[in-house]
């Protein structure tokens, strides 16, 4: 049965470690900011690597362009800024430039959904993910804990393509020993249950989990998947769980439209139809307001995922 903690590795530091070793170890490794060096912890790199580091600016789009660039002769560039501005604003240049231009960049679009907090609406991102499902072939993941950045991290610097990783900066939980390994494309049973399936990214794991325990309580056994690769989606395993178990609940720091919901609906529709239910945030715009305000208002909660998981059976 899988624990959680608190995380005592902010996300944000095992991104800056990792590239430090990354560019160590090989010098085609490049870190871009848009003036948010200290947000993300980069700004150590900019003093230790300094020839493998540039500050774009906030010019977000044009930040697309030089990393295009460095990809063009050989170079690996990874790019940061908030996740709005790493999906909204830089579409049309991650589109062009990236993808369509076949270069090789890996993008992190930082605090997405209600981790904006005081940053309020326009800085809010509840639909990064389903902008960048939009993108061919571009692979789209939403990180779970210190231990999968930095595993995610290393494997994609070796494939070759568009890479988006969506993450919080800090306050995540521990869900994964060290050790531990992922399979892009592939899901993470954290746990098994023949009653319903609840299928999770990002920060809403840890709900889902919660929200097991508390089903297991009045008899109900839950499966929890960490579907953190969103595209390609897992669909093997979707379809195991349709078999196995009698509906599905999906949990996303996310709009309920385009994003993981919809990514496991395409799938279960197309294959193996069951009652299922989404948990996320109902077409709705960000505001102003606490870590806790923002969760209960969007409704992002374990008990939450308890309420459609009863519903539903």
């Amino acid at each position: 049965m899988a624990k959680y903690e608190l995380e005592n590795v902010e996300l944000r530091k095992a991104y800056s470690t990792t590239l430090v070793e990354m560019i160590n170890e090989d010098k085609r490794v490049f870190v871009l900011e848009s003036d948010l060096a200290e947000a993300i912890s980069t700004n150590s790199i900019a003093k230790s690597n300094k020839e493998n580091y540039i500050n774009c600016g906030i010019m977000e789009a044009n930040m697309v362009g030089v990393a295009s660039g460095l990809s063009l002769v050989g170079d690996i560039p990874f790019i940061h800024t908030f996740s709005p501005f790493a999906t909204r604003r830089m579409f049309d240049q991650i589109f062009l430039s990236g993808a369509y231009a076949k270069t090789n960049i890996k993008i992190l679009g930082s605090d997405p959904g209600i981790y904006t907090q005081h940053n309020g609406g326009t800085h809010t991102s509840f639909e990064d993910i389903a902008l960048m499902r939009t993108i061919p072939t571009a692979t789209v993941m939403s990180i779970t804990d210190s231990t999968m950045m930095k595993n995610i991290l290393r494997q994609i610097k070796d494939i070759y393509g568009i890479h988006y990783l969506s993450a919080v900066r800090k306050g995540s939980y521990k869900i994964y020993n060290d050790d531990e390994t992922f399979e892009i494309g592939k899901g993470k049973v954290l746990r098994e249950g023949k009653d319903v399936t609840i299928v999770a990214c990002g920060i809403m794991v840890v709900e889902a989990l919660k929200a097991a325990d508390m089903l297991l309580e009045e008899g109900i056994e839950a499966t929890v998947i960490d579907m953190f690769t969103i595209k390609p989606i897992d669909k093997d395993l979707i379809i195991k769980y349709a078999k196995q178990t009698k509906g599905f609940v999906t949990a996303e720091n996310h709009n309920i439209i385009g994003g993981l919901g919809s990514a496991v609906a395409e799938v279960l529709v197309e294959n193996n139809p069951v009652p299922m239910r989404r948990v996320g945030v109902e077409d709705r715009f960000g505001q102003v307001g606490t870590l806790d305000y923002l969760r209960e208002e969007y409704k992002l909660t374990a008990e939450e995922i308890v309420k459609k998981a009863k519903e539903l059976l």
